[in-house]
């Protein structure tokens, strides 16, 4: 059996895919956040899946994860250089799902 072929739009969606990677991604365009803003933003979502989701962003180099000291310290996500390339995708996304998504 031959392994299936390469696939970029398939990468693509390993890295930025799921249910709530995309909408993490989308508010992390803004700027960079804290834990808990993801938190408010992203209101179904729990609290270890959202830890789950930005460690694996971060793992594939699209977010950095920056704690600020303090009582209590905050911890910071945003866009590496990488992740900023996504920036056109996201963009498209949007703009396709308020064209032609559920809501639109």
């Amino acid at each position: 059996m031959q392994p299936a072929p390469w696939c970029p739009v398939a990468a693509t969606v390993d890295v930025i895919g799921g249910k709530w990677k995309p909408t993490i991604l989308f508010h992390l365009k803004a700027g960079p956040r804290r834990f808990n803003e993801l938190r408010r933003l992203v209101p179904h979502i729990t609290q270890r899946m959202l830890t789950l989701q930005l460690r694996a962003l971060e793992e594939d180099g699209v977010i950095t994860r920056t704690v600020h000291e303090g009582v209590p310290p905050a911890v910071e996500y945003a866009f590496t250089e990488r992740g900023l390339t996504l920036g056109p995708l996201l963009d498209a996304m949007e703009e396709w799902g308020e064209q032609y998504g559920a809501r639109g």
